[in-house]
């Protein structure tokens, strides 16, 4: 049995279910231009409509600060949804008061509504008892569909669990499914991929990692961090000095914890920054004064090949060097499709997330070839560093 209340666990025909989705999408000119979150979303919507369920989807969209902006309006969303369901939406102004409750009054058993922008309300990211009220009086269900918005204890994310019988919607009862599977029970070796710019970011993510996994690849900016706590000189680098005793603790905790980091051997450098520009393989500690470290090495990418080929699960956030800038993301590339590869011939288990590890892997052409790539950002990151987001928390049986 699942530790969280599923659709399964509800009763929805002729019920009016409010369905929590991030439909936060990116959009230009009134146009959505990545609709992945919308797509993952559908499996639900049209197995509540098949139940006879009366839908009325929940969403925020960009930051309005709590009072009501046209600019960041769901409509846009609402007429991509329509397109990709193949059918008309009803649209309610606002996701409260008498435009929400006559849309909802007007529904019949498999209808579906978006109601407006929830942020356009003081009350959704105070999660205000009276707002969560006035949500919770045109639903008879609640169901949570958006993982990539429970590590906020909002109004529309974790108040109305506590108002009306509540469920994870397919989409975040399978983002839940595999990462249990990565890091709660994983297959063993466990090898953790860490990149990044900054170690500043990602410190509680280190600590927790190396008390998991077996096997911790630090890449990304943070390994110039690393390496300057070793007494390695980076040049001019992105790096981190204040942390270094930071690095250092992670390093000897991964020791006593029986977790192998593996920093680069060889590393790709250039004295300035841009694409194309002249670069040069050396080894990581043989960095001059005036170079910086842009990418790690090829005998550092076929180290990493080499580890994920021993592991049987592998999960991934950041990038390994520059990626968005050739021929700096050499390394994400080759590791990831390595990884993908090892995915395809049933080797391995690798779930991936965080919006520059989605841009790596999308760059990589292996999005679509990893077990499973959460876009859930920030709320992945927290899942990683072993907090209890609430909007989940508040599905538990």
């Amino acid at each position: 049995m699942s530790a969280f209340r599923t659709i399964d666990d509800l009763a929805v025909e002729g019920k009016r279910v409010l369905v929590r989705v991030d439909f936060n999408v990116p959009a230009k000119d009134g146009v959505v231009t990545d609709a992945t979150r919308i797509e993952r979303a559908l499996p639900a919507i049209e197995e509540l409509s098949k139940k006879g369920a009366k839908i009325i989807l929940l969403s925020h969209f960009g930051r309005p600060g709590g009072k009501r902006d046209e600019k960041e309006s769901l409509r846009p969303v609402a007429k991509k949804l329509e397109a990709l369901l193949g059918r008309k939406i009803a649209f309610a102004d606002d996701c409260i008061g008498e435009a929400a409750a006559s849309i909802a009054e007007a529904m019949k058993n498999g209808d579906v509504a978006m109601f407006e922008n929830t942020r356009f309300h003081k009350g959704e990211e105070k999660n205000d008892p009276d707002f969560v009220k006035a949500l919770a009086a045109n639903g008879d269900l609640y169901v949570n569909d958006a993982f990539s918005a429970a590590h906020r204890a909002h109004a529309s994310t974790e108040g109305l669990a506590h108002l009306l019988p509540a469920a994870a919607g397919r989409a975040m009862e399978k983002e839940l499914a595999y990462l249990a599977a990565a890091l709660a029970a994983p297959q063993r070796p466990l090898i953790c991929i860490v990149g990044g710019a900054k170690v500043s970011t990602k410190i509680e993510l280190l600590l927790n990692l190396v008390g998991k996994a077996d096997m911790l690849v630090v890449g990304g900016g943070m390994a110039n961090t690393f390496l300057f706590a070793k007494g390695t000189p980076v040049g001019k680098s992105l790096c981190e000095p204040d942390l270094a005793a930071t690095a250092r603790e992670i390093m000897e905790t991964a020791r006593a914890k029986g977790c192998d980091i593996v920093l680069p051997d060889d590393v790709v450098v250039a004295k300035e920054f841009k694409a194309n520009a002249a670069h040069e393989v050396r080894a990581s500690d043989a960095v001059k004064a005036d170079e910086m470290i842009l990418d790690i090495g090829p005998d550092s990418v076929d180290a990493i090949a080499a580890k994920i080929e021993s592991a049987k699960t592998l999960v991934w956030n950041g990038p390994l060097g520059a990626f968005e800038t050739t021929p700096f993301d050499t390394a994400t590339v080759e590791a990831a499709r390595f990884a993908a590869k090892r995915v395809k011939a049933g080797k391995l288990v690798a779930v991936a997330g965080g919006g520059d590890t989605v841009a790596a892997l999308s760059h990589a052409g292996v999005e679509d070839d990893f077990t499973y790539v959460s876009t859930a950002g920030g709320a992945f990151l927290e899942w990683l560093e072993g907090k209890d987001l609430p909007g989940v928390a508040a599905l538990k049986r």
